[in-house]
């Protein structure tokens, strides 16, 4: 799957940025990105939303226990990979249908959190259990959300690209060459929103997270890491 929003849209990452300067490499255009990723993927669907995002996905190689699906309600726009372990009880707690499945789950539960929602995002992020990672695009307030599971088991990479867009991705071959070293792994356990203030963990929402530079011959620029973040034993 691939999201990319354009900097006019979505404030871009310091710390990619700053990752980017400190080892120049080259890049290329959002729109060379997401024609990579069509030319890549047999029956590939790419949709435009307005002037600055684009989404794309394809069943392509997809894992069956982590598959990917897109949807759109109320101008909400949701791409999803991956699968909900408590889809069932999630189904009951938000009022939806017995055949609803994560897209729509997740669209319902941003909309509860951008509506009426009694409680913090990070609330609403942990209350999901399973291998996820989702982007969502509210078109109405053009509002950016991203989130990743807590342990990683669907990856989810960000970069930026020569133009200026933040791209988000599950597939790291995609990303590189095109976000040159202003590129990273999505940090685990963590959401971004562009209404909420950027990164945040949603398992450790006191904590800072921090950027820490990476090493020349690795291939992305930074690694985030939360701090202080409780780790547990095997």
């Amino acid at each position: 799957m691939l999201g990319i929003f354009s900097g006019a849209l979505v404030s871009l990452p310091e710390e990619l940025v700053a990752a980017g300067s400190r080892t120049p490499s080259p890049k290329t255009t959002g729109a060379a990105l997401v024609n990579k990723f069509v030319e890549k993927n047999p029956s590939a669907v790419s949709v435009q939303v307005g002037d600055y995002v684009q989404l794309a996905y394809t069943h392509h190689k997809e894992s069956p226990l982590r598959p990917r699906s897109f949807g759109v309600k109320d101008e909400i726009f949701c791409l999803f990979q991956g699968s909900l372990d408590n889809l069932g009880s999630l189904k009951q707690q938000y009022g939806l249908a017995k055949n609803a499945n994560e897209v729509l789950l997740v669209i319902e539960a941003y909309k509860t959190l951008r509506d009426r929602a009694p409680y913090p995002a990070n609330h609403v992020v942990s209350h999901l259990s399973g291998d996820f990672a989702f982007v969502v695009f509210d078109k109405s307030t053009s509002t950016l959300f991203v989130a990743s599971d807590q342990v990683g088991k669907v990856p989810l990479y960000w970069g930026i690209t020569a133009d200026g867009y933040v791209a988000f991705a599950d597939d790291l071959d995609l990303l590189k060459g095109v976000c040159g070293k202003s590129l990273a792994s999505f940090p685990q356990g963590c959401f971004y929103s562009t209404a909420l203030g950027g990164l945040r963990s949603f398992e450790n929402p006191k904590n800072k997270i921090t950027a820490i530079p990476a090493k020349e011959e690795e291939i992305w620029g930074a690694t985030f890491k939360v701090e202080g973040a409780t780790v547990l034993a095997d």
